[in-house]
């Protein structure tokens, strides 16, 4: 039973008991067993799955705060920790590597299989809105790049590639990135 539709089922159920009170012959004095064992059963999932809503909720928010931060220093010319992880600064779990671009394992993965692919000279391309006809040569090396890690993780047979432009997309680092997921049945729509 999927979260959307207990917290709806709980919450009728709660409301009927509610409204329907003393007047049930169901009250609390008169419940058979049964009945308290079912919705005690049930009261626990529900809680577990508002639980889990407000969560997203809140990483949502955290999600989007992060992004807002981070767009305030797109133009510090600072390194990213994308620079960092280039610059071997950064230790992480690299799956493709050649002259232009770097791959490596998301720390925060969205799909059994989540990489991210960055240009390895940022040269202005902090984001996909800021790209202008010099970079079409890094773009298309990204997304063929995107490819080889579909092979090389074995979803070369459904995968999604995905690119966050700015704040609003909850862009969090401003360094052009491409995130390729896959292992697992995509929804649509994706966000």
């Amino acid at each position: 039973m999927t979260c959307q539709y207990m917290a709806a089922f709980g919450s009728s159920l709660l409301r009927n008991s509610i409204t329907l009170g003393a007047l049930s012959p169901f009250s609390p004095l008169k419940r058979p067993n049964s009945i308290r064992l079912f919705q005690s059963s049930f009261l626990f999932p529900v809680r577990q799955c508002a639980r889990r809503a407000m969560s997203r909720v809140r990483a949502t928010h955290d999600e989007e705060a992060a992004a807002r931060a981070s767009a305030t220093e797109v133009d510090s010319g600072a390194p990213t920790i994308f620079d960092k992880i280039i610059s071997k600064e950064i230790p992480s779990t690299i799956v493709y590597e050649d002259e232009k671009v770097l791959a490596f394992r998301d720390i925060n993965p969205q799909a059994p299989v989540h990489v991210l692919v960055i240009p390895k000279l940022r040269d202005g391309l902090t984001e996909l809105g800021k790209a202008e006809p010099c970079h079409e040569d890094i773009l298309g090396h990204l997304l063929h790049a995107s490819k080889i890690v579909a092979e090389k993780e074995g979803i070369v047979d459904g995968f999604r590639v995905v690119i966050n432009s700015g704040a609003s997309a909850c862009q969090s680092v401003y360094h052009l990135h491409l995130h390729v997921l896959g292992g697992r049945q995509m929804k649509w729509p994706p966000g």
